[in-house]
């Protein structure tokens, strides 16, 4: 009898007796030769026993028994090879490297409270300028309150946005955060969002400065001309970095501020000498004939429209990872106090100030009060300032489209050409390009209309709004573990959903075709996010389609595309990605690669553990049983002795050339030491 070396698995007995123990143990057969057997469960030491593996084969596929899908292509194609086990050595160049990146990241937090306030507050501030005539045409009189009211629900998302930057303080949310808290396909649904957001932001402000310009001067082009001349403009300003695009936001501010601070003085000083005879001659004629119930729905349409004014909230989480350490919060309270106070005490001025048909007919609200309390002059400084201010709001679009844009090229979403930088400046270009193009496309599709740019900006903004705190629940959730500097109360999470569905009906109800546009945009944004995450699924079914038809097989000019795809797919999957494991739980580290299964494209894939020494004892065995249950993937395990920090991880980053962005990990613990933007990896499970 030849001896062969056997591998076994130890597996308890289904039947543990007197009987079958005296039995098993008898070594020997009829004819008295010896024969090995397996050791009972209860003998066995579990640390000891080898677990079973298949005899590996050089080129060999890891599967033979499961048929092809395919007619002319068998499984060795899908075969991406056997992993490895070793044990790696971080080189000081590694480590040095680790550090440059790490320093690098800390280097770019340069904006402080004003300039990070600044680059959202000319958005949320500029607001006035094509809300109010809105809002005065459906809530008359009773606008004040309801821009008062619209604004004071900012009070439920602070709490919220702000626990979720504690958490998570990475640019492009909401995007990242559902990255970080569900699946890649539905955080792809929030980038959609996100991106329709900052082109309607700046669609908008484009044309409403234009808008408003030829309001109060004849233009020797069309508005649509105009716009166009802001995009430009505003194009070879992002161009110049972030450094000075933020210097450009606050000194637009400031002057936006003055402006403002002159025309609320001189309105004061003109209403004291007029009185209330013009605010309640107003009043008189703004609710006469009304029922409560007419006077509640015209609030409540105030409301609805009011919400306009608060765009630009939620631009600011977009690049938190540029703000100073703990100026977020102050970021949020500084746009939420500015916003309150000015929309609905400048629109209390106006009705005191101006009767209530020139309200309700004008467009220009604010130059008309200006010309009415001071003079051309402070009109024109009003004017001035409004175009200004507007502009600015593309600004503001086009920088946190870049922080979004970038990311998703980083997530291997979008191309890598998207991270191209102008070497003097930092200012990735292709970026600023694509998304100005992106934005006109829309611009152009409406038939350069701005009501229906306006309508699809407001149900856009609400449904990123509505992200917020969706985010927040999937975090206390899945993420529980996740430290973070601040808490809120559920009734705030409840209170924001709520608002986001009575608004947006709201809205809809007002007018029924805002629904459709702004579905439109987002599905033909979806299609293009799903089918570029999902390269490698779609040529699946090219090649599917190419092998039913044997005649292309024939042709000259086809013959070759079956090989053709096949390069391309295993090409986009060569991509490595890496996960950062803790213990040798085998359900934990199975659940963490179907997670890269199912939203990555990729044959390789690394187990990453760093140690002091102490090596669990099951990792290098289940990280051959999870090699071989995934036939499609490679799976290799690298022991690193030394401790897990955000510059072990750059460094590891820098010597296998993996992005941090494709570094997957589990949910760090309340004692963690070190923050989750430093480690830059992922968080995918629990």
């Amino acid at each position: 009898m030849q001896n062969s070396e056997k591998e076994c698995i130890s597996t308890p007995p289904l039947h543990s007796s007197g009987n079958s123990l005296s039995h098993t143990n008898s070594p020997r057969t009829n004819s008295g030769s010896l024969v090995l057997m397996s050791p009972l469960f209860n003998q066995s030491h579990f640390d000891i026993v080898l677990r079973r593996q298949h005899t590996r084969q050089e080129g060999k596929p890891k599967f033979t028994a499961v048929p092809s899908r395919f007619l002319n292509l068998t499984n060795d194609f899908e075969f991406a090879g056997w992993g490895s086990i070793s044990h790696l050595t971080l080189t000081p160049q590694d480590i040095y490297q680790g550090e440059a990146e790490l320093n690098t990241l800390r280097e770019q937090q340069v904006l402080g409270q004003f300039t990070a306030s600044a680059l959202a507050a000319n958005d949320i501030l500029g607001g006035v300028f094509y809300t109010l005539p809105s809002v005065v045409a459906v809530a008359g009189v009773y606008s004040p309150i309801s821009l008062f009211v619209a604004a004071s629900t900012l009070f439920l998302w602070r709490p919220v946005m702000e626990e979720m930057a504690s958490a998570l303080p990475i640019s492009g949310a909401s995007y990242t955060y559902l990255l970080n808290v569900s699946t890649k396909p539905i955080a792809l649904l929030g980038s959609a969002l996100l991106l329709l957001d900052f082109s309607a932001t700046a669609v908008v402000s484009a044309a409403t400065a234009a808008s408003y310009l030829a309001g109060e001067v004849s233009l020797p082009f069309p508005v649509y001309v105009g716009a166009a001349f802001v995009f430009v403009l505003f194009t070879f300003v992002s161009l110049a970095g972030l450094r000075e695009s933020a210097r450009v936001a606050t000194g637009v501010l400031a002057m936006h501020v003055l402006v403002m601070f002159a025309l609320i003085v001189a309105s004061f000083i003109a209403w004291g000498r007029g009185g209330m005879t013009q605010l309640s001659s107003n009043w008189s004629l703004g609710h006469v004939g009304l029922s409560p119930a007419a006077i509640a729905r015209q609030v409540f349409n105030g409301i609805c429209i009011g919400m306009l004014g608060l765009t630009g909230f939620e631009c600011a989480p977009a690049y938190i990872s540029k703000m100073k350490q703990n100026c977020y919060p102050k970021v949020l309270r500084n746009l939420h106090i500015s916003v309150l106070i000015l929309t609905s005490g400048i629109m209390l001025l106006v009705l005191a100030l101006l009767p209530l048909d020139v309200v309700e007919s004008g467009s220009n609200i604010l130059s008309l009060l200006a010309q009415k309390v001071a003079g051309r002059w402070l009109r024109i400084m009003v004017v001035i300032d409004a175009v200004v201010v507007l502009c600015a709001g593309v600004l503001t679009g086009i920088l946190s489209a870049c922080e979004l844009l970038v990311k998703l090229s980083y997530d291997r979403v979008l191309p890598r050409a998207f991270l191209a930088t102008i070497p003097a400046t930092g200012a990735p270009y292709v970026t600023v390009i694509s998304f100005i193009a992106f934005s006109a496309l829309i611009y152009v599709s409406t038939g350069a209309s701005l009501i229906v740019i306006s309508q699809m900006f407001t149900m856009v903004w609400l449904a990123v709004m509505a992200l917020f705190p969706i985010s927040l629940i999937l975090l206390r959730f899945s993420r529980p573990r996740l430290p973070r500097a601040s808490q809120c109360s559920l009734f705030f999470v409840a209170g924001a959903i709520g608002v986001t569905i009575t608004v947006a009906a709201g809205n809809v109800a007002v007018d029924p075709t805002i629904a459709g546009w702004f579905a439109l945009y987002l599905i033909i944004l979806l299609v293009l996010f799903y089918m570029s995450q999902n390269k490698v699924i779609l040529l699946r079914w090219m090649y599917w389609a190419y092998d039913q038809l044997p005649w292309l097989h024939r042709l000259r000019l086809t013959k070759g595309w079956g090989d053709g795809l096949i390069r391309r797919m295993r090409s986009l999957r060569m991509q490595e990605v890496c996960l950062l494991v803790k213990t040798d739980e085998i359900n934990n580290l199975f659940d963490m690669i179907l997670y890269v299964r199912h939203n990555e494209e990729t044959s390789r894939l690394k187990l990453v553990h760093f140690h002091s020494g102490d090596i669990p004892s099951e990792m290098e065995a289940n990280a051959k049983i999870l090699d071989e249950a995934f036939p499609e993937i490679t799976v290799d395990l690298i022991l690193i002795k030394g401790q897990f920090d955000p510059k072990n991880v750059a460094a590891l980053s820098h010597h296998l050339k993996i992005p941090q962005s494709l570094m997957f990990m589990s949910s760090p613990g309340p004692n963690f030491r070190y923050p989750v933007a430093e480690l830059g990896a992922r968080i995918i499970s629990i």
